[in-house]
Order: structure tokens, then sequence, then C-alpha cells
């Protein structure tokens, strides 16, 4: 899957709403989540993945 943005500030807001849901999958888990990157680069593939099927 090929995952793209197109500013910076497009990246930024991406990562923000990743943050997010990622503290709630870590309050959901009890603990920090040492993998978070992976998580966070999953959970933006998936975010441009449902918007593209939207449209």
């Amino acid at each position: 899957m090929q995952v793209t943005y197109s500013s910076v500030a497009e990246v930024a807001d991406a990562l923000r709403r990743a943050e997010a849901a990622h503290g709630r999958y870590e309050q959901e888990l009890g603990h920090a989540d040492p993998d978070w990157p992976a998580w966070y680069a999953q959970y933006m593939a998936d975010e441009q993945a449902r918007d593209a099927a939207a449209r």
C-alpha cells in the first residue's frame, strides 16, 4: 500500500490523529507500546485507505 501526503502540514495532522488514537490504545493495553512507530505507520496507512474508500 502506498501512503502519500500532499504537504508537511498534512503529515503533522495525521501524526496528531495517530498519537491520540495510540494514547487510547495504550490505555486499553495498560502499558507503553514500545513498537509505537509501526503502530502509527499502520494507523496512518489504514486511515488513508478508509478515506480513499469513502470517495
